[in-house]
C-alpha cells in the first residue's frame, strides 16, 4: 500500500514567518475565533490545518490538528498528503484553513477533501493575511502567498460551497499589537475571515399521492 505521506518539503518560510513575532500577533488575535469553531457543530469532529502546531490554550475535545508541512504534505496528529486526509467522507462538522494557504499548501486539493469530509451543511473557516493591509510590510519577501477574500470566494464555489458575502478583519492594520475586536470587510486589517457552507439539496419528504380510480365501461 502507498504511503500517505510524500517527501517533505523543509524549505517552509512563510510558516516560520508565522513563528516569528509579527506571525504570532495575527495568530493570537484569531485564537478565541478557533475555539468558537470548535463549538460550532456540537458532538462532531472538526479539522484545524494551520502553520503552527496546535495552542495550549485551545479546548482539544474531538479536534483534529494538522499541520501544514510543505505545499502537498500535512503533519501534526497524524501525517498524510493534501488531497488524501485519513477522515471518513462527511464526518466532520467544521474545518478551518488557518492561514494554511498562506503558506502554500494545495489548496485545490485541500477543498476537494473539504467537501468529501464536511457533513452537508457543514462549515469551512477561513483565514487568511489581506495582501491590502499596511501589515503587509512585515510578511513581505518572506514566501507568503496571500490572496484577497474575492479569490477566495472564487475558489470556494468552484468547489461547491456558498461563501459569505462579506469577510470579517482581524487583527491590527500597522503596528503588531492585539486587537480583539473585528470589523465587517478586511480593510486594513492584517488578516480576515471568510466563511462558507458546504452546499446540499434540500429534499422535502412528502407522501405519494394515491393513483386516481379509472373509470372502466360495463
Amino acid at each position: 500500500m502507498p504511503s500517505l505521506l510524500p517527501r517533505r518539503q523543509p524549505d517552509l518560510p512563510a510558516r516560520d514567518w508565522f513563528e516569528s513575532a509579527h506571525g504570532q500577533v495575527v495568530l493570537a488575535c484569531e485564537w478565541p475565533l478557533l475555539d468558537a469553531a470548535g463549538h460550532e457543530r456540537p458532538g462532531l469532529p472538526w479539522l484545524c490545518i494551520a502553520p503552527t502546531e496546535r495552542p495550549t490554550e485551545l479546548d482539544n475535545r474531538h479536534l483534529v490538528w494538522l499541520q501544514v508541512d510543505g505545499g502537498d504534505a500535512l503533519a501534526g496528529d497524524v501525517a498524510c498528503a493534501t488531497g488524501r486526509w485519513p477522515l471518513a467522507s462527511e464526518s466532520v462538522g467544521t474545518i478551518v484553513l488557518q492561514h494554511a494557504g498562506d503558506c502554500g499548501l494545495a489548496w485545490d486539493e485541500a477543498l476537494v477533501e473539504a467537501a468529501r469530509v464536511l457533513v452537508p451543511g457543514g462549515r469551512l473557516w477561513l483565514f487568511g493575511l489581506n495582501p491590502l493591509s499596511p501589515y503587509r510590510r512585515y510578511w513581505w519577501r518572506q514566501g507568503i502567498t496571500d490572496a484577497e477574500p474575492f479569490t477566495w470566494r472564487r475558489r470556494l464555489r468552484r468547489h461547491g460551497f456558498a461563501p459569505d458575502a462579506v469577510a470579517e478583519g482581524i487583527g491590527p492594520a500597522w503596528n503588531p499589537q492585539r486587537i480583539a475586536a473585528m470589523q465587517t470587510g478586511a480593510g486594513a486589517r492584517a488578516a480576515y475571515r471568510l466563511c462558507a457552507e458546504k452546499r446540499s439539496i434540500p429534499f422535502t419528504v412528502t407522501r405519494a399521492r394515491a393513483p386516481s380510480p379509472t373509470l372502466t365501461l360495463a
